[in-house]
């Protein structure tokens, strides 16, 4: 497991680290920053992130979001002198939350807790971006995605959002929530579809239940979604 510690002082990152090692866990890497720690995760994949929270300049909450953004999949676990921001840290997506001073026993939990199907399951949220805003989103509350050159935009309730990865990737991501290809551009949720019509050339249109958009097919796509679902 590779793990990034991001906390301004140097005590707090030395014990932890400490504790980590204690529990076999040496693939470390230590950051003071937020503008360190955003360096660091895109330079290389971390499977968890502990984030403390009172930090100058940028908060482990604020940066928590940019990590999700830039790497939905990174597990974060938040630390702090204080309990008040527990809401918000799961709001966030977080897995863990730990009090300072915290013990290697309560450590040891929250590691434990990532390796367990229904914490990887429950970690699956696409962190998008709306203007200066961030949207944490799970996957039912995606109608469709579309492609937009190295990025996709996601329809959902709140509009639309920006995601840092390809179609190709999210698609992947996304296939066990019962999302399918219908062009190269699209990706629909079917659990969202309200109406489905047959259009020239044989292809599909399909509208959604809660929202007033249409999306068209490509011919190769609406031939697979027949043969896939026998329509």
């Amino acid at each position: 497991m590779k793990i990034l510690i991001v906390d301004d002082e140097a005590l707090a990152r030395a014990r932890l680290l400490r504790m980590l090692n204690t529990l076999g866990l040496d693939d470390v890497t230590e950051v003071s920053s937020a503008d360190e720690a955003i360096q660091a995760l895109k330079a290389s994949k971390f499977d968890l992130a502990f984030l403390d929270i009172n930090m100058p300049q940028v908060s482990g909450l604020e940066l928590g979001y940019e990590l999700r953004y830039i790497d939905a999949n990174v597990a974060i676990v938040f630390q702090t002198a204080y309990d008040e921001h527990a809401l918000k840290a799961f709001d966030i997506g977080a897995v863990g939350y730990l009090v300072k001073p915290y013990s290697i026993e309560q450590l040891k939990q929250v590691v434990e807790r990532l390796n367990t199907p229904k914490a990887k399951e429950e970690e699956l949220r696409i962190m998008s971006k709306n203007g200066e805003n961030y949207l944490l989103l799970k996957p039912q509350e995606i109608y469709y995605v579309k492609a937009d050159l190295s990025e996709v935009m996601l329809r959902s309730a709140k509009g639309f959002s920006y995601y840092a990865q390809k179609i190709s990737d999210i698609e992947k991501k996304l296939e066990a929530y019962n999302f399918v290809k219908i062009h190269r551009s699209y990706l629909i949720n079917i659990d969202e579809i309200k109406h489905i019509e047959t259009i020239e050339q044989s292809k599909l249109r399909f509208s959604f239940k809660n929202s007033a958009d249409q999306i068209e097919s490509s011919k190769d796509g609406a031939k697979a979604f027949r043969e896939k679902f026998s329509v």
